[in-house]
């Protein structure tokens, strides 16, 4: 689950990834400026001091992809989500990809119950962060590898912190045999094409599944399917 392989096409074509910035501190926003705007295919529309700030120009701007920082004055990173997420449709909406220092559970956890998308350490690598906003643009999530193992330790064990559809038990019993398929390979972090050779589907067929798939469950990716699928036990560590 650390990365899963984009399959979609995300923004446009010929249109670069919009992208917002959301961080309290100007040096460290400057910095992921001169990272990002090398790259052709991303651009980035704005920037924001704090979490407040950040969701009104989410609003304004429309941006496909938020990066945005934990802790920040007055609304914070995850409050900021939240909101954010309260916005979009489900599935889809702008994602958010979290960056912060702190390697903490708690964040962790809470960003993924706000609806973040992706969640890296600002220990990572330049490419990692660009290619993390290109992996959330196409509509997938991510996770820094080394969260991934904590992450479904987590949410597999019982009273674990929980994510997605509220009955999830007749949310799972609403999913066709094959979307229970789907949401199995899925939780393996299989790619659409890597779905469609296993299941013996076009790709388009398998999109539409996986789209059905998060629909039903209340679901906003990829990231959250495979959490849903570990924590209400259609797949075990392990099996």
């Amino acid at each position: 689950m650390s990365a899963v392989t984009p399959d979609d096409a995300g923004p446009e074509a010929g249109r670069p990834i919009r992208l917002l910035l959301a961080d309290d501190q100007h040096l460290v926003r400057t910095g992921f400026r001169v990272i990002l705007e090398v790259e052709d295919d991303i651009e980035v529309v704005g920037e924001a001091a704090d979490g407040e700030r950040a969701v009104a120009m989410t609003r304004a701007l429309r941006p496909d992809v938020v990066l945005m920082d934990v802790e920040m004055p007055g609304v914070d990173g995850l409050e900021a989500t939240r909101r954010i997420s309260a916005d979009a449709d489900q599935p889809g909406g702008p994602a958010v990809l979290i960056l912060t220092t702190f390697d903490r559970d708690d964040y962790l956890f809470a960003a993924l119950r706000a609806g973040a998308s992706g969640f890296l350490l600002k220990n990572g690598t330049p490419e990692a962060l660009v290619e993390a906003i290109r992996v959330l643009a196409r509509g997938d999530g991510l996770l820094a590898p080394e969260l991934t193992r904590r992450v479904i330790a987590t949410f597999a064990r019982p009273g674990g912190p929980g994510v997605g559809a509220t009955t999830p038990e007749a949310a799972l019993r609403d999913l066709t045999p094959r979307e229970r398929e789907v949401l199995v390979l899925l939780a393996g972090g299989a790619s659409n094409a890597e779905i469609a050779g296993a299941l013996h589907l076009g790709e388009a067929t398998v999109k539409s599944h996986v789209s059905r798939v998060l629909a039903k469950l209340g679901l906003r990716d990829r990231v959250q399917a495979v959490v849903f699928a570990y924590e209400h036990g259609v797949v075990r560590p392990g099996g």
